[in-house]
C-alpha cells in the first residue's frame, strides 16, 4: 500500500520515541528504506504509518506518537503522519519505526452530542479548574503497551504515544522497552490559544513528580526555548520534580527554532540540530 503523503498541521505536537529491544541500531549512511500503511488489531483498532529499512531484519524497534487536538474538527484533518522526516532519520539508521494514528482522529474523530455521536477519543484531561494530566497520560500509555506486546509478540514493529505519554509509560516499566526520548512533552499549554498559558502549571508539575516516583527508564528530554506550549521556566520545573523523586532523564534546552519552537520535531531543518543529541543518547545504551 502507498503511503498518503505527510502534511504537516498546526497542532499541539508532544511527541515521544520509545527504543524497544536491546539490539542496537545499524548506522549504515546509505540505508535503503520503505514506507508503508497498516491497520493494527489492537483492542482499539488504528492505521499506522510504517517506514523500515529495506530487508528480513530483524530491526530494533522505534514507536513515535503524536501529540493531541482538543478540537475535534482539527482532529478530522490530522495528517497521518507529523513527523515523516524525522522517521525516515531512524529507519536510515537501521530502525523499524511505527507511527499510530491514535483513535479518534482522522475519519474517526466524530463529535456530535446532539445526535449522541462519540468517537473513540480518551485524551481529555477535563476542566483546567481541575485537570487529570495523570490518568490522561497513563490512557495513552496504554495502548502503547497494546502495540508494544502485539509487534514485540509477533516480532515486526512498533511505536509509542505522546511525550507526556511517554513519561506516564515510564512509570510502569515495560521490560521491552530499554529508552525514551520526548520532545517538547507535556499537556494543558496554550489555553484559550494564549502562549504560554498552561492549564494548571502546578498540576502538571505534581504529575510529573508522581510518574518519577517509579520511573528508572532512561530518558532524553529535549525541549525548546521558544516553546510557548511549554516553555523553558515549566519544563524545567517538570525536570526538577520528576528527577527529584527518582527518574532518570537528561535535560536539553534548545535555542529558538523558526516562530514557534514547540513543532521543532516536525521540521527536516531541525533534524542537524537534534540529531547529534539523540544518537550519542543511543550510543550511550548500547
Amino acid at each position: 500500500m502507498r503511503c498518503l503523503p505527510a502534511i504537516l498541521r498546526s497542532f499541539a505536537i508532544t511527541l515521544l520515541i520509545l527504543l524497544v529491544f536491546a539490539s542496537s541500531a545499524r548506522t549504515e549512511v546509505e540505508v535503503r528504506i520503505q514506507e508503508e500503511i497498516w491497520a493494527l488489531p489492537l483492542p482499539l483498532p488504528m492505521f499506522a504509518y510504517l517506514v523500515r529499512p529495506v530487508g528480513d531484519g530483524p530491526f530494533p524497534l522505534v514507536i513515535m506518537n503524536h501529540g493531541v487536538s482538543l478540537k475535534p474538527t482539527d482532529r478530522s484533518f490530522f495528517p497521518l503522519v507529523e513527523f515523516r522526516d524525522a522517521a525516515k532519520w531512524f529507519a536510515t539508521r537501521g530502525y523499524l519505526v511505527v507511527a499510530p494514528v491514535g483513535t479518534g482522529y482522522g475519519a474517526a474523530a466524530i463529535d456530535i452530542p446532539e445526535r449522541a455521536l462519540f468517537g473513540p477519543f480518551f485524551s481529555k484531561v477535563g476542566k483546567c479548574t481541575n485537570p487529570n494530566f495523570h490518568d490522561a497520560g497513563l490512557a495513552v500509555a496504554q495502548v502503547d503497551l497494546w502495540i508494544i506486546d502485539f509487534l514485540a509478540a509477533e516480532k515486526v514493529v512498533g511505536q509509542s504515544a505522546g511525550g507526556w505519554a511517554s513519561i506516564a509509560l515510564s512509570s510502569v516499566n515495560p521490560p521491552q522497552v530499554k529508552a525514551i526520548i520526548t520532545f517538547a512533552a507535556g499537556r494543558g499549554g496554550r489555553v484559550g490559544g494564549k502562549p504560554n498559558n498552561n492549564c494548571a502549571p502546578h498540576k502538571l508539575v505534581e504529575a510529573t513528580a508522581d510518574f518519577g516516583r517509579t520511573s528508572r527508564l532512561p530518558m532524553l528530554w529535549i525541549y525548546i526555548e521558544n516553546d510557548t506550549f511549554f516553555g523553558p521556566d515549566l519544563s524545567k520545573r517538570m525536570h526538577a520534580a520528576f528527577t527529584a523523586a527518582g527518574g532518570r532523564a537528561e535535560y536539553h534546552l534548545m535555542p529558538p527554532f523558526g516562530n514557534e519552537g514547540h513543532f521543532f520535531i516536525g521540521s527536516p531543518d531541525a533534524i542537524p540540530l537534534w540529531s547529534p543529541l539523540v544518537t550519542k543518547f543511543l550510543d550511550a545504551q548500547k
